[in-house]
């Protein structure tokens, strides 16, 4: 079994609750794209988790864990999030996490150089983490990154970051800033490397073989589909493929298919960053919203814009991630709302569609908002016979809107918090 877990809109669904969840039934989960610009939150019996790079099946003792090639690492976050793992009792070892060859590196100077382009785009900024992903990502198909493997290479890895260097300071020091020093890049190499070595091997051979002996893999993505570089929102994307289609290439095997892709979205709509969000809510209503749903990144701490459920940009997402099932999230969080609103369509030029528009069309758009009827408090709901009719009415409205079947529904944070519908 090959599943992939999505986000169907900007991000911020709450992948790494349900991941966490569905993680006791497979046998390895594998992040296939983004760094550590985003994060998953996980709540368990062990406390509350936020992982920005590391899969998270990482908090099951009987889950393998796989870092996938199409993931850019900042090895030295990686380090701090295994030690933080571990001072909690979380085991992380070789046996339990590996990390691909093929995995580039995000260097310090990627961050530098991210910091100055969202500076000297001032009001222009495209909204980044600052992390360093779109200049390690643009490395990457320049051929001008490091891979994880050149950490094993010690004899070539010196030549290598000095040539990097010299071609890199034509840009850090255009910006205005003092060029960098190659062995300090070397030495930031060499202290946080020595800690990651013996999680690195080649995963394409690994996952290959799991798959072909019929062991389950789960594929874990980060942000949504309104964040793909190709499909999503551009140029306020991430700067990797965030769709499912995505998954086998990113975790390192390309000649395998999904089985099922299950698509993650909220009860109502969050979005971290710059970009068209048509849906959005403002002023007293927005900050109720957010402060029910606790809506502040998981990976900068930043609040989340929140608005109304959207269904043009849901189906859309469904569509992108031919999802064949759903989990809706935080559904739980509504429970404050006499009437919930939701987004049905949008108004642009003076017409009115529900398709999801691409390009400048989206900027111009104006959403249309209905209501349905609130119902209460469902976080000790554990079926769905045992929802409020309002409820169960809600959920129907969602699946019938988006042409996809909600299998999963949350109703709180802790682990047996959720209703399965099949």
């Amino acid at each position: 079994m090959l599943t992939a877990i999505v986000g169907i809109n900007w991000g911020d669904e709450g992948k790494g609750r349900m991941v966490d969840l569905l993680s006791s039934g497979y046998d390895i989960v594998c992040r296939y794209q983004g760094g550590n610009n985003a994060g998953h939150t996980v709540v368990n019996e062990k406390g509350k988790f936020v992982l920005n790079l590391l899969p998270c099946g990482i908090l099951r003792d009987t889950t393998v864990n796989v870092m996938g090639n199409g993931m850019v690492i900042d090895i030295q976050h990686l380090v701090g999030e295994i030690r933080t793992l571990t001072d909690r009792g979380i085991r992380v070892s070789p046996d339990n996490l590996k990390i691909s060859d093929k995995a580039i590196i995000c260097l310090p100077y990627h961050k530098l150089q991210d910091i100055m382009e969202e500076e000297r785009l001032a009001d222009r900024k495209y909204g980044s983490t600052r992390r360093g992903i779109a200049p390690v990502y643009s490395d990457k198909y320049m051929k001008k990154g490091l891979r994880m493997d050149d950490l094993l290479h010690k004899d070539t890895l010196a030549e290598k970051v000095r040539d990097l260097v010299e071609w890199k300071n034509l840009t850090v020091t255009a910006y205005g800033h003092e060029p960098i020093d190659a062995n300090e890049i070397l030495d930031w190499l060499e202290t946080y490397g020595s800690v990651v070595r013996p999680f690195i091997t080649d995963v394409t051979h690994y996952l290959n073989a799991a798959v072909e002996a019929g062991r389950s893999v789960m594929l874990e993505a980060q942000l949504g589909t309104l964040r793909d570089i190709d499909f999503g929102i551009y140029p306020y994307t991430t700067s990797s493929q965030t769709v499912a289609a995505y998954a086998p290439i990113g975790a390192g095997i390309p000649g395998k298919k999904l089985d099922q892709s299950i698509g993650i979205m909220k009860a109502y709509s969050t979005c971290v960053g710059e970009g068209p969000f048509t849906a959005e809510m403002f002023g007293e209503e927005a900050e109720a919203l957010r402060k029910a749903g606790d809506e502040y990144g998981a990976a900068t701490g930043r609040p989340r814009r929140v608005g109304a459920f959207d269904v043009p940009a849901s189906r859309y997402g469904v569509m992108m991630q031919g999802a064949t099932s759903l989990a809706v999230t935080k559904l739980d969080v509504l429970s404050y709302m006499d009437k919930i609103p939701v987004c049905v369509a949008y108004e642009i030029d003076g017409e009115r569609t529900t398709e999801f528009p691409t390009g400048d069309r989206l900027n111009r758009a104006k959403p249309v908002i209905e209501y349905v009827d609130g119902f209460g408090d469902v976080s000790s709901c554990r079926t769905f016979e045992s929802l409020p009719e309002a409820a169960k009415t809600y959920i129907r409205y969602l699946e019938d809107a988006v042409h996809c079947p909600i299998q999963y529904i949350s109703v709180g944070a802790d682990r047996d918090a959720y209703i399965r519908m099949f």
